[in-house]
């Protein structure tokens, strides 16, 4: 017998397969919550520092810690494996912008709903006819990916007698649109919520009509612990709902873009086209010098000029990165409109300002705050961080800093605090810009090899105040 088994073991060996996983403990035993999720923007992903991040990620942690657990993520290249990877036990719960239509078989049971979204066909804009109703996608390629989960409508009998194009598992929605942009398909069927933020990168296309009826996200949970799972998460996502924390979150992911127009796109667009190759090089060279990410410091640049190293301000904020004469002497800037010595500059004083807030911030918190300190000046951002705390809302997080921040602007409020007056209404929309800037960039330009900062320079590393622009 044991002979036989050997000789198992070598012909399975040969012929490539592999021993069948094993189910995921109970909670209980294990004390961790893993999670079934895919890679995206609104899924789970991992920042330019390496860290987790994403509105699945951040809700699926949130319940682990309810739980009292800790969460284990477990990525999938394809959506449509998530139902066979769940009755396989691989995974508590899967968290990955599930569209809730029907019952899975095996068992498995969906969770409470938490947000909607709707099915929608997007075409490129300014091309007429205008399609308006199914029935005249008729000689027009259609794509479709499985992210969509949109096959309960494609067995509707009006799809079935249109070109519907399926993508290869594992295509994003952006690179649907990608295909709709370059001619390659005509139009595509994607979800709202997806196309939120995929629509940044392509401008010229848009919502022809919507498909269906909304329908709502929720999670999908397995057979192990099922149970306890659903009884935690009804009241969890009650509780988030009733308290903002849940608003607060779709805020975050979503909120920056869909407050950013068509016309903002194609203008960045354009300009990476034109006046981005000639000023790359010194970006990646503040990257050396100041270890913030290069296209994070374009964004900001953009923001602050267009990329125009004459920019000047009525205010007398000069040059690419916009500094004032006092944080330029500082950082030894002899000339402000000089485009290299502008790009160092406004990369080592972002960098100083982030060095200056309390080690205790997150990622991106940290970065999203220093961005708007970048603008209004480290003082007036404490002032905002101390009306949040006063609000009972948390200083150290960029969603609950943003409701405050107009109120640097109020006459009832800024007449009391320490540093006066501020448009904290003008920071609050630079740093949703430069977060679609910086998602547009980081798509156009992905990076080819880590950058090596430099040690880091004195004069951006000392802790205390930093200079006003």
């Amino acid at each position: 017998m044991i002979g036989r088994r050997i000789l198992v073991f070598i012909a399975c060996l040969a012929a490539g397969c592999e021993e069948a996983p094993k189910p995921v403990a109970r909670i209980s035993d294990s004390g961790e919550l893993v999670v079934l999720t895919v890679n995206g923007p609104s899924t789970y992903f991992e920042d330019a520092q390496g860290l987790p991040s994403g509105f699945e990620y951040d809700l699926a942690t949130l319940f682990a810690k309810e739980l009292k657990v800790q969460p284990r993520f477990v990525l999938t290249a394809n959506p449509a494996r998530i139902d066979k990877l769940l009755r396989d036990g691989q995974a508590h719960l899967a968290a990955a912008n599930l569209a809730r239509h029907f019952d899975f078989p095996g068992g498995l049971a969906w969770g409470p709903s938490y947000l909607n979204t709707q099915h929608q066909v997007v075409c490129r804009g300014g091309e007429e006819p205008r399609p308006k109703k199914l029935e005249d996608l008729a000689a027009k390629h259609v794509g479709v990916i499985e992210e969509s989960v949109a096959d309960y409508l494609l067995t509707d009998p009006t799809w079935t007698q249109l070109p519907i194009q399926r993508l290869a598992p594992g295509t994003s929605t952006a690179d649907l649109l990608e295909q709709v942009a370059k001619e390659n398909l005509d139009c595509a069927l994607v979800e709202s919520t997806r196309y939120t933020l995929a629509r940044r990168f392509f401008p010229q296309l848009e919502v022809a009509f919507n498909v269906g009826k909304p329908i709502d996200y929720a999670w999908l949970v397995s057979t192990v612990d099922k149970k306890r799972i659903l009884a935690a998460a009804g009241p969890f996502f009650e509780r988030i709902k009733k308290d903002g924390t849940l608003k607060r979150l779709v805020d975050r992911y979503y909120g920056h873009a869909t407050r950013f127009s068509a016309i903002d796109s194609a203008s960045l667009l354009e300009q990476i086209a034109s006046a981005l190759p000639a000023l790359k090089p010194h970006f990646e060279e503040a990257e050396v010098a100041s270890g913030v990410d290069w296209r994070l410091v374009a964004a900001l640049a953009y923001q602050e000029s267009h990329w125009d190293a004459a920019a000047t301000s009525p205010t007398g904020v000069r040059g690419l990165m916009m500094l004032t004469e006092e944080t330029a002497d500082r950082l030894q800037i002899k000339d402000r409109l000089d485009a290299r010595a502008s790009i160092l500059g406004g990369a080592r004083y972002f960098a100083l300002l982030k060095d200056g807030l309390p080690p205790r911030l997150p990622e991106p918190d940290r970065t999203y705050l220093a961005l708007a300190a970048y603008n209004i000046g480290i003082g007036h951002l404490e002032d905002a961080r101390i009306l949040a705390q006063k609000s009972g809302l948390n200083p150290d997080k960029w969603q609950d800093v943003r409701q405050v921040i107009p109120k640097l602007a109020d006459p009832d409020t800024y007449q009391s605090l320490k540093h006066g007056y501020a448009r904290g209404g003008e920071a609050m929309q630079l740093v949703d810009n430069i977060r679609n800037y910086y998602d547009i960039l980081t798509r156009m330009e992905p990076r080819d090899t880590p950058v090596v900062p430099l040690a880091t320079d004195p004069q951006a590393s000392s802790k205390g105040s930093a200079p006003s622009r």
